[in-house]
Protein backbone atom coordinates (compact mmCIF):
# COMPACT_ATOMS: atom_id res chain seq x y z
CA UNK A 1 0.00 0.00 0.00
CA UNK A 2 1.06 3.54 -1.26
CA UNK A 3 0.84 6.11 1.33
CA UNK A 4 0.31 9.92 0.32
CA UNK A 5 2.24 12.31 2.41
CA UNK A 6 0.07 16.07 2.90
CA UNK A 7 1.60 19.17 4.57
CA UNK A 8 0.57 20.08 7.51
CA UNK A 9 -0.49 23.46 5.49
CA UNK A 10 -2.37 21.91 3.15
CA UNK A 11 -4.50 19.77 5.82
CA UNK A 12 -5.44 22.97 7.48
CA UNK A 13 -6.29 24.93 4.16
CA UNK A 14 -8.76 22.04 3.13
CA UNK A 15 -10.00 22.21 7.00
CA UNK A 16 -10.76 26.25 6.60
CA UNK A 17 -12.17 26.08 2.93
CA UNK A 18 -14.35 22.72 3.45
CA UNK A 19 -18.11 22.88 4.74
CA UNK A 20 -18.51 21.39 8.52
CA UNK A 21 -19.76 17.88 7.86
CA UNK A 22 -23.71 16.94 9.12
CA UNK A 23 -24.34 15.09 11.83
CA UNK A 24 -24.08 11.73 11.50
CA UNK A 25 -28.17 9.61 11.44
CA UNK A 26 -28.21 7.80 14.81
CA UNK A 27 -28.43 4.29 14.00
CA UNK A 28 -31.05 2.21 15.31
CA UNK A 29 -30.74 1.09 18.75
CA UNK A 30 -31.91 1.32 22.45
CA UNK A 31 -35.05 3.72 22.50
CA UNK A 32 -34.16 4.79 18.14
CA UNK A 33 -35.80 4.01 15.36
CA UNK A 34 -39.02 2.17 14.43
CA UNK A 35 -40.15 -0.11 17.10
CA UNK A 36 -39.66 -4.17 17.35
CA UNK A 37 -40.96 -6.62 19.44
CA UNK A 38 -39.86 -9.87 19.96
CA UNK A 39 -40.81 -13.25 20.67
CA UNK A 40 -38.45 -16.08 22.75
CA UNK A 41 -39.32 -19.12 24.11
CA UNK A 42 -41.09 -22.50 22.59
CA UNK A 43 -43.45 -24.03 20.74
CA UNK A 44 -46.33 -21.97 22.08
CA UNK A 45 -44.95 -18.97 20.92
CA UNK A 46 -42.79 -20.03 17.69
CA UNK A 47 -46.39 -20.13 15.83
CA UNK A 48 -46.52 -24.49 15.93
CA UNK A 49 -49.88 -25.57 14.37
CA UNK A 50 -49.95 -22.02 12.62
CA UNK A 51 -50.71 -23.65 9.20
CA UNK A 52 -53.60 -25.49 10.29
CA UNK A 53 -57.01 -23.64 10.60
CA UNK A 54 -59.14 -26.00 12.11
CA UNK A 55 -58.94 -29.67 11.25
CA UNK A 56 -60.77 -32.68 8.74
CA UNK A 57 -59.53 -36.02 8.57
CA UNK A 58 -61.05 -36.17 4.66
CA UNK A 59 -59.04 -33.61 3.39
CA UNK A 60 -55.86 -31.85 4.75
CA UNK A 61 -56.78 -28.87 1.72
CA UNK A 62 -59.67 -27.76 4.00
CA UNK A 63 -58.18 -26.73 6.81
CA UNK A 64 -54.79 -25.62 5.11
CA UNK A 65 -54.34 -21.93 5.48
CA UNK A 66 -50.61 -21.35 4.94
CA UNK A 67 -49.39 -23.94 2.55
CA UNK A 68 -46.04 -26.00 2.35
CA UNK A 69 -44.26 -22.93 3.46
CA UNK A 70 -45.81 -21.97 6.43
CA UNK A 71 -42.54 -22.71 8.64
CA UNK A 72 -40.49 -21.14 6.08
CA UNK A 73 -38.64 -18.44 7.78
CA UNK A 74 -35.11 -17.84 6.66
CA UNK A 75 -33.90 -14.63 4.74
CA UNK A 76 -34.18 -16.47 1.17
CA UNK A 77 -37.96 -17.77 2.51
CA UNK A 78 -37.09 -21.13 1.05
CA UNK A 79 -36.88 -23.18 4.30
CA UNK A 80 -36.61 -23.06 7.99
CA UNK A 81 -33.70 -21.00 9.76
CA UNK A 82 -33.29 -23.54 12.46
CA UNK A 83 -34.73 -26.88 11.06
CA UNK A 84 -38.23 -27.55 13.35
CA UNK A 85 -38.06 -24.77 14.99
CA UNK A 86 -41.88 -23.89 13.31
CA UNK A 87 -42.06 -20.34 13.03
CA UNK A 88 -45.34 -19.65 11.53
CA UNK A 89 -46.30 -16.92 9.48
CA UNK A 90 -49.14 -16.76 11.74
CA UNK A 91 -47.12 -16.59 15.04
CA UNK A 92 -48.57 -14.27 17.46
CA UNK A 93 -45.79 -11.52 17.99
CA UNK A 94 -46.61 -10.15 14.25
CA UNK A 95 -48.84 -7.62 15.44
CA UNK A 96 -48.19 -5.20 12.47
CA UNK A 97 -49.69 -1.27 13.03
CA UNK A 98 -46.54 0.11 11.94
CA UNK A 99 -44.58 -2.19 14.68
CA UNK A 100 -41.71 -4.85 13.53
CA UNK A 101 -41.76 -8.04 14.84
CA UNK A 102 -38.69 -10.55 14.92
CA UNK A 103 -39.80 -14.31 16.13
CA UNK A 104 -36.83 -15.78 17.94
CA UNK A 105 -38.74 -18.89 19.73
CA UNK A 106 -38.55 -22.58 18.08
CA UNK A 107 -40.61 -25.76 18.89
CA UNK A 108 -39.26 -28.28 21.12
CA UNK A 109 -37.04 -25.32 23.15
CA UNK A 110 -36.55 -25.55 26.60
CA UNK A 111 -34.46 -22.90 29.01
CA UNK A 112 -31.62 -24.49 28.55
CA UNK A 113 -29.94 -25.06 24.59
CA UNK A 114 -30.18 -28.84 23.67
CA UNK A 115 -27.96 -30.49 20.87
CA UNK A 116 -29.59 -33.57 19.49
CA UNK A 117 -31.30 -34.72 16.63
CA UNK A 118 -32.59 -31.15 16.19
CA UNK A 119 -30.76 -27.97 17.32
CA UNK A 120 -33.25 -26.70 20.18
CA UNK A 121 -32.07 -22.93 21.55
CA UNK A 122 -33.22 -22.37 24.99
CA UNK A 123 -33.31 -19.13 26.27
CA UNK A 124 -29.63 -19.05 27.15
CA UNK A 125 -26.16 -17.43 25.72
CA UNK A 126 -25.55 -20.71 24.48
CA UNK A 127 -23.03 -20.29 20.62
CA UNK A 128 -22.04 -23.16 19.24
CA UNK A 129 -21.54 -24.52 15.72
CA UNK A 130 -25.37 -25.43 15.27
CA UNK A 131 -26.15 -21.96 16.12
CA UNK A 132 -26.81 -19.72 19.67
CA UNK A 133 -29.68 -19.33 22.41
CA UNK A 134 -32.38 -17.19 22.11
CA UNK A 135 -30.72 -14.27 24.78
CA UNK A 136 -27.58 -14.58 22.82
CA UNK A 137 -29.37 -13.94 19.64
CA UNK A 138 -32.11 -11.32 21.27
CA UNK A 139 -28.77 -9.39 22.55
CA UNK A 140 -27.36 -9.21 19.18
CA UNK A 141 -30.23 -7.58 17.89
CA UNK A 142 -31.49 -5.38 20.14
CA UNK A 143 -28.09 -3.66 20.06
CA UNK A 144 -28.97 -2.56 16.38
CA UNK A 145 -32.92 -2.10 16.76
CA UNK A 146 -35.17 -0.15 18.58
CA UNK A 147 -37.07 -3.09 21.44
CA UNK A 148 -39.80 -1.94 23.61
CA UNK A 149 -41.48 -5.20 24.00
CA UNK A 150 -39.86 -9.33 24.78
CA UNK A 151 -43.01 -11.98 24.76
CA UNK A 152 -41.87 -14.68 26.32
CA UNK A 153 -43.27 -18.70 26.82
CA UNK A 154 -41.17 -21.18 28.43
CA UNK A 155 -41.62 -23.70 30.94
CA UNK A 156 -43.86 -26.05 29.58
CA UNK A 157 -40.89 -28.26 27.53
CA UNK A 158 -39.29 -28.26 31.19
CA UNK A 159 -42.26 -30.03 32.67
CA UNK A 160 -41.88 -32.79 29.65
CA UNK A 161 -45.61 -31.50 28.00
CA UNK A 162 -45.08 -33.84 25.01
CA UNK A 163 -44.09 -36.61 27.44
CA UNK A 164 -47.04 -36.33 30.05
CA UNK A 165 -49.52 -36.05 26.52
CA UNK A 166 -47.98 -39.56 25.20
CA UNK A 167 -48.41 -41.18 28.29
CA UNK A 168 -52.12 -40.22 28.21
CA UNK A 169 -53.24 -40.96 24.90
CA UNK A 170 -51.26 -44.04 25.34
CA UNK A 171 -53.21 -44.77 28.62
CA UNK A 172 -56.19 -44.13 26.94
CA UNK A 173 -56.09 -46.32 23.44
CA UNK A 174 -54.48 -49.06 25.90
CA UNK A 175 -57.54 -49.42 28.47
CA UNK A 176 -61.20 -49.97 28.26
CA UNK A 177 -63.43 -47.82 29.49
CA UNK A 178 -64.73 -50.09 31.86
CA UNK A 179 -61.06 -50.58 33.61
CA UNK A 180 -59.46 -46.87 32.48
CA UNK A 181 -56.16 -47.03 32.89
CA UNK A 182 -55.25 -43.06 34.25
CA UNK A 183 -52.09 -40.98 33.21
CA UNK A 184 -52.96 -38.54 36.28
CA UNK A 185 -50.94 -41.49 38.54
CA UNK A 186 -48.87 -42.81 36.56
CA UNK A 187 -44.89 -42.35 37.94
CA UNK A 188 -44.05 -41.09 34.92
CA UNK A 189 -46.45 -38.22 35.01
CA UNK A 190 -46.32 -37.43 38.87
CA UNK A 191 -42.70 -37.42 38.68
CA UNK A 192 -42.77 -33.46 37.07
CA UNK A 193 -44.73 -32.46 39.60
CA UNK A 194 -42.82 -33.63 43.02
CA UNK A 195 -42.34 -30.37 44.89
CA UNK A 196 -38.49 -30.81 43.87
CA UNK A 197 -39.14 -30.61 40.50
CA UNK A 198 -41.31 -27.70 40.48
CA UNK A 199 -38.83 -25.66 42.44
CA UNK A 200 -36.35 -27.03 39.82
CA UNK A 201 -38.20 -26.12 37.13
CA UNK A 202 -39.05 -22.68 38.82
CA UNK A 203 -35.44 -21.71 38.77
CA UNK A 204 -34.47 -22.42 35.44
CA UNK A 205 -37.84 -20.57 34.42
CA UNK A 206 -36.15 -17.65 36.72
CA UNK A 207 -32.94 -18.02 35.12
CA UNK A 208 -33.91 -17.87 31.14
CA UNK A 209 -36.06 -14.73 32.40
CA UNK A 210 -32.69 -12.98 34.06
CA UNK A 211 -31.26 -14.03 30.76
CA UNK A 212 -33.48 -11.77 28.52
CA UNK A 213 -33.12 -8.99 30.93
CA UNK A 214 -29.00 -9.42 30.71
CA UNK A 215 -29.72 -9.54 27.18
CA UNK A 216 -30.94 -6.15 27.21
CA UNK A 217 -28.80 -4.59 29.17
CA UNK A 218 -25.60 -6.12 27.52
CA UNK A 219 -27.36 -4.45 24.60
CA UNK A 220 -27.19 -0.90 25.88
CA UNK A 221 -31.10 -0.88 27.64
CA UNK A 222 -32.07 0.50 30.99
CA UNK A 223 -34.89 -2.16 32.26
CA UNK A 224 -37.57 1.42 31.81
CA UNK A 225 -36.38 1.30 27.90
CA UNK A 226 -38.91 -2.26 27.02
CA UNK A 227 -41.00 -4.23 28.64
CA UNK A 228 -41.47 -8.25 29.30
CA UNK A 229 -44.45 -10.14 28.40
CA UNK A 230 -44.43 -13.58 30.31
CA UNK A 231 -47.50 -15.41 28.96
CA UNK A 232 -49.27 -18.54 30.38
CA UNK A 233 -50.30 -22.10 28.67
CA UNK A 234 -53.53 -21.95 27.31
CA UNK A 235 -55.93 -25.39 28.29
CA UNK A 236 -55.90 -26.82 25.17
CA UNK A 237 -58.84 -29.30 26.00
CA UNK A 238 -61.80 -29.55 27.66
CA UNK A 239 -63.13 -31.33 31.11
CA UNK A 240 -64.88 -34.52 30.58
CA UNK A 241 -67.92 -33.35 30.63
CA UNK A 242 -67.65 -30.97 27.77
CA UNK A 243 -65.99 -33.32 24.82
CA UNK A 244 -68.05 -34.03 22.17
CA UNK A 245 -66.95 -37.51 21.75
CA UNK A 246 -67.58 -40.31 24.47
CA UNK A 247 -65.09 -42.08 26.27
CA UNK A 248 -66.36 -45.48 25.30
CA UNK A 249 -63.96 -46.90 22.51
CA UNK A 250 -61.94 -45.25 20.62
CA UNK A 251 -63.66 -42.24 18.46
CA UNK A 252 -62.46 -39.39 20.92
CA UNK A 253 -58.85 -40.48 19.47
CA UNK A 254 -59.34 -41.91 15.89
CA UNK A 255 -61.61 -39.40 15.15
CA UNK A 256 -61.01 -36.28 16.96
CA UNK A 257 -57.78 -36.55 18.32
CA UNK A 258 -58.04 -36.27 21.52
CA UNK A 259 -57.14 -39.22 23.76
CA UNK A 260 -57.88 -38.50 27.28
CA UNK A 261 -59.93 -40.11 29.76
CA UNK A 262 -62.35 -37.80 31.12
CA UNK A 263 -60.56 -37.81 34.82
CA UNK A 264 -56.87 -37.02 32.68
CA UNK A 265 -58.83 -34.34 31.22
CA UNK A 266 -60.31 -33.27 34.43
CA UNK A 267 -56.87 -33.36 36.51
CA UNK A 268 -54.80 -31.83 33.46
CA UNK A 269 -57.21 -28.60 33.70
CA UNK A 270 -57.22 -28.18 37.33
CA UNK A 271 -54.21 -28.89 38.82
CA UNK A 272 -50.83 -29.64 35.99
CA UNK A 273 -52.08 -26.89 33.46
CA UNK A 274 -52.16 -24.42 36.96
CA UNK A 275 -49.13 -25.99 38.33
CA UNK A 276 -47.26 -24.96 35.31
CA UNK A 277 -48.73 -21.43 34.95
CA UNK A 278 -48.16 -20.36 38.59
CA UNK A 279 -44.68 -21.86 37.99
CA UNK A 280 -44.22 -19.61 35.51
CA UNK A 281 -45.69 -16.41 36.79
CA UNK A 282 -43.60 -17.67 40.91
CA UNK A 283 -40.11 -17.25 38.58
CA UNK A 284 -40.87 -13.89 37.95
CA UNK A 285 -40.54 -12.73 41.31
CA UNK A 286 -37.89 -15.21 41.74
CA UNK A 287 -35.76 -13.43 39.20
CA UNK A 288 -36.55 -10.33 40.57
CA UNK A 289 -37.77 -9.02 37.06
CA UNK A 290 -38.96 -5.66 37.59
CA UNK A 291 -40.75 -4.34 34.19
CA UNK A 292 -42.47 -7.85 33.76
CA UNK A 293 -46.32 -8.00 32.68
CA UNK A 294 -48.44 -11.14 32.52
CA UNK A 295 -50.82 -12.42 29.97
CA UNK A 296 -53.13 -14.72 30.98
CA UNK A 297 -53.71 -17.52 28.05
CA UNK A 298 -55.06 -20.02 30.09
CA UNK A 299 -59.00 -19.64 29.58
CA UNK A 300 -58.56 -18.10 25.98
CA UNK A 301 -59.72 -20.75 23.82
CA UNK A 302 -62.62 -21.89 26.08
CA UNK A 303 -65.29 -22.87 23.29
CA UNK A 304 -62.98 -23.62 20.82
CA UNK A 305 -61.24 -26.25 22.29
CA UNK A 306 -59.69 -29.45 21.06
CA UNK A 307 -63.07 -31.70 20.99
CA UNK A 308 -64.99 -29.22 22.77
CA UNK A 309 -68.50 -29.72 22.45
CA UNK A 310 -69.89 -26.15 19.74
CA UNK A 311 -67.31 -26.95 17.20
CA UNK A 312 -66.42 -29.95 15.23
CA UNK A 313 -64.14 -31.00 12.37
CA UNK A 314 -65.14 -29.26 8.89
CA UNK A 315 -67.22 -32.52 7.51
CA UNK A 316 -69.08 -32.38 11.08
CA UNK A 317 -70.05 -29.00 11.00
CA UNK A 318 -71.17 -29.19 7.19
CA UNK A 319 -68.16 -26.37 5.82
CA UNK A 320 -66.18 -26.94 3.01
CA UNK A 321 -63.21 -25.03 4.36
CA UNK A 322 -60.99 -22.39 6.26
CA UNK A 323 -61.97 -19.85 4.00
CA UNK A 324 -66.10 -20.63 4.94
CA UNK A 325 -67.95 -17.69 6.54
CA UNK A 326 -68.38 -18.77 10.05
CA UNK A 327 -65.68 -21.47 10.12
CA UNK A 328 -63.81 -19.60 12.70
CA UNK A 329 -66.48 -19.89 15.16
CA UNK A 330 -67.39 -23.67 14.33
CA UNK A 331 -63.79 -25.20 14.03
CA UNK A 332 -61.31 -25.82 16.55
CA UNK A 333 -58.84 -23.50 17.77
CA UNK A 334 -56.27 -25.93 18.89
CA UNK A 335 -54.83 -28.91 16.83
CA UNK A 336 -55.05 -32.36 16.68
CA UNK A 337 -53.17 -35.05 18.77
CA UNK A 338 -52.31 -36.50 15.09
CA UNK A 339 -50.51 -40.17 15.65
CA UNK A 340 -50.22 -42.64 12.15
CA UNK A 341 -51.28 -39.59 9.79
CA UNK A 342 -47.91 -38.20 10.58
CA UNK A 343 -46.03 -41.16 9.50
CA UNK A 344 -44.82 -40.68 6.26
CA UNK A 345 -42.86 -38.23 4.38
CA UNK A 346 -45.91 -37.25 2.00
CA UNK A 347 -47.56 -36.29 5.32
CA UNK A 348 -48.53 -32.41 5.39
CA UNK A 349 -48.62 -33.27 9.24
CA UNK A 350 -45.90 -33.13 12.19
CA UNK A 351 -46.55 -34.76 15.07
CA UNK A 352 -44.74 -31.63 16.87
CA UNK A 353 -47.57 -29.48 16.12
CA UNK A 354 -50.22 -31.63 18.52
CA UNK A 355 -52.48 -29.68 20.75
CA UNK A 356 -50.91 -26.40 19.96
CA UNK A 357 -52.94 -23.19 18.98
CA UNK A 358 -53.84 -23.41 15.53
CA UNK A 359 -54.14 -20.52 12.73
CA UNK A 360 -57.12 -19.33 14.37
CA UNK A 361 -55.69 -19.49 17.73
CA UNK A 362 -52.29 -18.28 16.86
CA UNK A 363 -54.29 -15.05 15.34
CA UNK A 364 -56.85 -14.92 18.72
CA UNK A 365 -53.30 -14.56 21.04
CA UNK A 366 -51.63 -12.59 18.07
CA UNK A 367 -54.90 -9.46 18.61
CA UNK A 368 -54.08 -9.42 22.00
CA UNK A 369 -50.32 -9.06 22.43
CA UNK A 370 -51.09 -6.41 19.91
CA UNK A 371 -53.34 -4.96 22.55
CA UNK A 372 -50.74 -6.03 25.38
CA UNK A 373 -48.14 -3.35 23.42
CA UNK A 374 -50.54 -1.00 23.59
CA UNK A 375 -49.11 1.54 21.69
CA UNK A 376 -45.85 1.18 22.91
CA UNK A 377 -46.61 1.55 26.62
CA UNK A 378 -46.62 -2.54 27.40
CA UNK A 379 -49.53 -3.99 29.74
CA UNK A 380 -50.49 -7.50 30.59
CA UNK A 381 -54.01 -8.89 31.32
CA UNK A 382 -56.05 -11.67 30.56
CA UNK A 383 -56.68 -12.63 26.85
CA UNK A 384 -60.58 -13.64 26.14
CA UNK A 385 -62.83 -14.58 23.60
CA UNK A 386 -65.46 -11.68 23.49
CA UNK A 387 -67.36 -12.42 19.79
CA UNK A 388 -67.84 -14.48 17.00
CA UNK A 389 -66.70 -13.67 13.55
CA UNK A 390 -63.36 -11.90 12.57
CA UNK A 391 -62.22 -8.25 13.04
CA UNK A 392 -59.56 -7.65 10.49
CA UNK A 393 -59.31 -11.04 9.53
CA UNK A 394 -58.46 -12.16 13.74
CA UNK A 395 -61.05 -13.68 16.10
CA UNK A 396 -62.68 -11.00 18.29
CA UNK A 397 -60.48 -11.07 21.55
CA UNK A 398 -59.73 -8.51 24.06
CA UNK A 399 -57.16 -7.93 26.45
CA UNK A 400 -58.83 -7.52 30.12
Amino acid sequence: MFRTFVAPFAVAAATLLAPLPAPSAHADGPGVGTPWVVSVGDSYISGEAGRWAGSSNSSSSRADALGSTAYYDNASGTGEAIARCHRSKSAEIHIGGGVNSLNLACSGAKTATATGDYFKPGIDFYSGTAGVGQARALQTFASTHNVRMVVVSIGGNDFNFAGIVQQCVTDFLASPSWWPDYCKDDSSVTSNFTSSNISAVKTRIATALTNVRTAMRNAGYADSQWRMLVQTYPSPIPNGSGFRYSQSGYTRQSTGGCGFWNADADWANSYALPTINNTVTGAISQAGVTNASVLNLANTFAGRRLCESGVGLYEEVGIASWQSTGAVDRTEWVNQIRTVSTCCSSSPYYIQESLHPNYWGQLAVRSCVRQAYNGGTPRGGTCTRTGTGLLNGEPRMTLQ
